[in-house]
């Protein structure tokens, strides 16, 4: 009788700008299965001449990366490569970040403090074919679009407006947040000024003392997910 074929790798594609965050993901992927590849990518212009190189089955993405962002690069992927799996590992466990996620082509959004055992369950979704995001996140969004709860006054933003917002609010300056998003000061403060027109906001104080109020910046990985990197 002859043998039963091995099942083929299910290859990962891993882009978080963080050397840490990528390498403590990859031992607790890779922990948890033996057939998984998992590949690495700093930036998101890596992870896309990565992509043209070499098949994937999973895109593992961060989405507050300096240059290109996390959003703009599910759109290239799912442009360019619309079969791959893309699963976005985010910071924020805000509902418009999902939502923005799933609406530029993720398939599933979870978020960095979350388990390890949930992400293991939502790569193997994704891979699968299928959907993840959390309950309690599903219930929130679900909420939302069917108008039982209100809509926060920034998901009007562009995301590209969001991204700076999020640095402006972290306290980031306006040189700064040029030099991480690869624009001009004149546009961050193009950005910044149609921001504040958007949101009804007087004065700079006003928009940190909103982002603020709303748990906008642009923080790091959480605290409480360290445990699960160690």
């Amino acid at each position: 009788m002859t043998p039963a074929a091995p099942m083929p790798a299910t290859r990962l594609l891993l882009v978080d700008d963080h050397t840490i965050v990528r390498e403590g993901l990859k031992r607790i992927l890779e922990a948890h299965c033996s057939e998984w590849q998992v590949a690495e990518a700093s930036s998101a212009f890596q992870a896309l001449e990565t992509l043209r190189r070499q098949p994937f089955d999973v895109l593992i993405v961060d989405l507050s990366m300096p240059g290109m962002s996390g959003l703009d690069l599910i759109r290239r992927a799912r442009s360019e490569f619309p079969s791959i799996a893309i699963l976005v590992l985010s910071m924020h466990a805000e509902d418009q970040y999902a939502m923005r996620s799933f609406k530029a082509g993720a398939n599933g959004y979870v978020t960095k403090d979350s388990a390890a055992a949930e992400l293991v369950t939502a790569v193997r979704k994704v891979a699968a074919g299928g959907a993840y995001v959390t309950s309690s996140l599903a219930e929130r969004v679900v909420q939302q679009l069917n108008g039982n709860v209100s809509v926060p006054d920034h998901s009007q933003l562009s995301d590209r407006e969001l991204e700076v917002l999020r640095r402006i609010v972290a306290g980031v300056r306006l040189t700064d947040i040029a030099e991480e998003l690869h624009l001009s000061v004149k546009t961050v403060s193009t950005h910044k000024t149609r921001i504040q027109e958007k949101l009804g906001l007087p004065s700079l104080a006003a928009l940190v003392r909103y982002g603020v109020e709303n748990d906008i910046d642009k923080g790091d990985l959480p605290s409480s997910a360290w445990g699960e990197l160690k």
